[in-house]
């Protein structure tokens, strides 16, 4: 399980588990501070045959929770942690719905680049044959912006990251929460630990944690990702 490495980070923390993923859950942030998977080509296959269906919805676990209001009219879109599209029935599907697994990201993120590595992440699971996905937010500068009553925390960046066991290779995407431009960069374990506190995978050895792992571009007609290991897009 990811762990936190920072221990103001984990106020008004609470872990829920889903059918197809785990969430840690932050009454400060009032967002998922991480959503984590394990991605198989026989769960994705099931998901592939399933009709994109669900409606957005609070959680009622979670009592700190963001509300559909706080989304209302904010000019940002409702980002999937985990995707909708990773999930192998309906039911699970629908959790992914709840906004317990829900950051503000802007449109041009989260119909862009964001969706197209998400659909290049299911790409490598068929490739490598499982990948263990954690994915979350990161909130850098001062003051943090928010949105509506609940004082949602808006993300300066959202980060997917990867590992896949059978080649012991871990990696980052990181993309910028911004309305144009949007910039998206490769990082190590390591680096994505040391700029948000969280450790996506604390069993890995160090040196698979600091090794870059030149991951897939999902940029449109690019052969390889823009990669910038020591200066992430988190800021």
């Amino acid at each position: 399980m990811p762990s936190i490495t920072r221990a103001f980070m984990l106020k008004q923390t609470q872990l829920l588990c889903n059918q197809g993923y785990a969430v840690m859950v932050s009454g400060v942030t009032h967002t998922p501070l991480w959503a984590a998977e394990h991605l198989v080509p026989a769960t994705l296959d099931r998901a592939a045959g399933l009709e994109r269906a669900g409606t957005f919805h609070t959680d009622p676990r979670w009592a700190g929770g963001s509300t559909l209001g706080d989304y209302a009219h904010s000019g940002y879109s409702r980002g999937h942690m985990a995707p909708s599209a990773d999930q192998a029935d309906n039911a699970a599907q629908m959790e992914t719905f709840a906004l317990s697994n829900i950051v503000p990201q802007t449109a041009v993120l989260n119909e862009g680049i964001w969706a197209r590595i998400e659909r290049t992440v299911r790409d490598m699971t068929y490739q490598d044959g499982e990948i263990y996905v954690v994915t979350g937010p990161a909130f850098h500068g001062h003051p943090i912006p928010t949105i509506g009553e609940s004082h949602v925390f808006v993300p300066s960046s959202t980060w997917k990251a990867l590992y896949e066991p059978r080649r012991q290779r871990a990696g980052v995407y990181v993309c910028k929460n911004r309305r144009a431009h949007v910039q998206c960069d490769v990082v190590t374990v390591a680096t994505l630990t040391r700029n948000t506190g969280i450790d996506p995978f604390p069993a890995l050895p160090a040196q698979v944690k600091a090794r870059f792992w030149r991951l897939p571009s999902p940029h449109k007609n690019r052969a390889v990702a823009t990669t910038r290991p020591t200066a992430p897009a988190m800021d």
